[in-house]
């Protein structure tokens, strides 16, 4: 036997039944699966977004690791199945790059050039059916972006789909046939002033929806010769699927549970999907924002054949236009306070790049988007590819995921997928009021005389040391108590709750020490580590050595909020290291409690 062969893996793997650390071949295997498509996070950190970001979207088990394909495409390649999918996936993309090729690049010489490049990484690629074809895809069209010199090859088609729905739906004929309502029935059909409103949107609503499913509005011209009766024909399409009446529940639109007049207004992200289409999803966005609803919209970061991406909202003076006056959102490593505000502000429609170049993929989202994705109330995902990642596997997610698509029959689907029951959220709201029972507890303390005393330390700034923290500093602050009289004292540690993250204390936390109502803020030294270990009766142990608030990421922030608050209320102490000292930790890995340079020196 070879030296480099290994047993086969084929058909051992079972999601249900297979546990890392019992087969060290099909381990190897699992993660080489993920190194040769880059989407290891040990391998490819800078660009595969950590396992605490990939949770903000993905609810995991404790060392699982989430796929961004099918079941069926994973178990394929992880089983080494070698059956038709996967050679017809990959064929499939084979196709669409030479298709590409042929349809824009004019010189014969640099034109059969750029097919054997692409074929010759192909055969590369494909060889050992590891890559998930949307990764083949992605490598593939990158190499005739780089090698045509092309900045988008699709930008006059998708130009001309945006211009058809746009005229389709500015037509007379379209405005005519949406604002009918002599075959409704209204008012015998409803038999209070709510029940008629409610009628009313969900008549405006069902009749946008019915125009995903037309795409001859984008895909050819033959829309600019329908009339007022061709309109009202497409608005008697079917709305199918499991979540039909689960999305008019979300947006509050379905008769048969409205039964208050309280309207509770969403945030939702809406996952764009091609052009042309995107003018409809826009006209749904709109209604549902007059309706109160605030929407994120989501584009894909740069070109992908006919897919929207960023570039077109400020390229594309159509999709310029009916965006105009929504707020654009260019950072992609977006803080939860400054999306807070955002989120806030007066501005309804929000648009934002996904951060990738793929269909959907979660694990190389921006900062931003997974962000967002955590903080709404719902995703709406368009299109049978994105069904396919949030349908066609067996994760659950952190949000209800709705998509909307179209059956060969040409009915509009409306697919429904409920968040993981053990999914625990903790909305601005929550976190505010968790602050504000602090805050009263504080007031209430020195209203008898006491002193009320802030203590910052470190908490998850050492990795695997969190609970060890937690006790250091439990421990000294009963010591504190036990010297000091009539003082109040803040354990930070006592508060944390379970699906809490570093951008939750710290947006909580922060609402705290701006009350006001401090006298003292302490912050850890390492004397106080060391008495607290005397007091355990043990010694420091060498990741603790040295260590004292100034190696805390949190610290060094509430540094910067504690000298803040001292501008204004200049009574307020603040004990502990040099003010100077709080430089070296200034930023957390995403959902982390640590300092994010320190994720390569301390993996966990």
């Amino acid at each position: 036997m070879d030296i480099t062969e290994e047993k086969d893996t084929q058909n051992i793997w079972d999601k249900s039944t297979y546990k890392q650390g019992n087969d060290p071949i099909m381990d190897a295997w699992f993660t080489s699966f993920f190194i040769e498509n880059h989407l290891d996070h040990e391998t490819y950190s800078e660009k595969v977004g950590s396992p605490e970001q990939v949770r903000f979207m993905v609810y995991l088990e404790e060392d699982e690791k989430y796929y961004p394909c099918s079941d069926n495409i994973f178990q394929a390649i992880i089983n080494k199945q070698q059956g038709d999918l996967i050679q017809e996936r990959y064929q499939n993309v084979l196709k669409s790059i030479l298709h590409l090729i042929n349809k824009n690049i004019e010189d014969e010489k640099e034109k059969k050039y750029l097919t054997s490049l692409i074929k010759v990484k192909y055969k590369h690629e494909t060889r050992d059916r590891i890559m998930i074809p949307s990764r083949l895809e992605k490598r593939l069209y990158r190499i005739f972006l780089n090698f045509s010199f092309t900045d988008d090859p699709c930008m006059s088609e998708k130009k001309l789909r945006n211009s058809r729905a746009k005229k389709a739906l500015s037509s007379d004929a379209f405005k005519k046939a949406l604002n009918d309502i002599s075959a409704e029935n209204l008012f015998t059909s409803s038999k209070t002033l709510i029940e008629l409103r409610t009628n009313m949107e969900y008549i405006g609503f069902k009749r946008f929806l019915s125009l995903t499913a037309e795409k001859s509005l984008w895909e050819s011209n033959k829309s600019e010769n329908y009339a007022e009766t061709d309109y009202a024909n497409i608005f008697q399409r079917k709305l199918i699927g499991n979540g039909v009446d689960a999305l008019l529940d979300f947006l509050d639109i379905s008769i048969q549970n409205k039964s208050d007049e309280i309207f509770r207004p969403k945030r939702i992200l809406w996952l764009a999907d091609e052009s042309g289409e995107v003018l409809i999803d826009l006209a749904i966005i709109k209604y549902l924002n007059k309706l109160g609803h605030k929407i994120i919209i989501a584009f894909k970061d740069g070109p992908l054949f006919n897919k929207a991406n960023i570039f077109d909202v400020q390229e594309d003076e159509i999709l310029k236009k009916e965006l105009e006056g929504a707020f654009l959102i260019n950072d992609k490593q977006l803080t939860k306070n400054a999306m807070v505000q955002i989120f806030r502000g007066d501005n309804e429609i929000i648009a934002v790049s996904d951060g990738t170049q793929e269909r959907l993929n979660l694990l190389l989202v921006s900062t931003t988007f997974s962000r967002i994705f955590k903080e709404v109330d719902a995703i709406i995902s368009r299109g049978p590819e994105q069904k396919g990642r949030f349908f066609d596997t067996n994760f659950q997610f952190t949000q209800d995921i709705f998509n909307i698509s179209t059956t060969k029959e040409g009915e509009v689907e409306i697919a429904y997928k409920h968040k993981h029951p053990n999914v625990i959220k903790f909305s601005h709201k929550d976190l505010e009021r968790k602050a504000k029972s602090i805050i009263s507890e504080m007031e209430s303390e020195k209203k008898k005389g006491y002193t009320v005393v802030f203590y910052s330390g470190i908490i998850g700034s050492i990795p695997g040391q969190t609970r060890m923290a937690k006790k250091i500093m439990t421990v000294f602050i009963q010591y504190l108590k036990e010297q000091l009289s009539k003082t109040f004292i803040i354990n930070p540690s006592q508060y944390f709750e379970p699906g809490m993250d570093a951008d939750d204390l710290m947006y909580m936390w922060e609402i705290v020490q701006r009350s006001g109502f401090i006298n003292i803020w302490r912050f850890q030294m390492y004397e106080d580590i060391v008495k607290a270990f005397q007091i355990l009766d043990e010694k420091v142990p060498p990741e603790w050595v040295g260590k004292d608030a100034t190696f805390s990421t949190g610290c060094t922030k509430e540094m910067d909020i504690a000298l803040d608050v001292q501008k204004n209320h200049p009574e307020m102490q603040i004990i502990g290291p040099a003010k100077e000292k709080f430089m070296r930790r200034r930023e957390y890995g995403v959902g982390k409690m640590f300092d994010a340079r320190l994720i390569e020196s301390c993996r966990i």
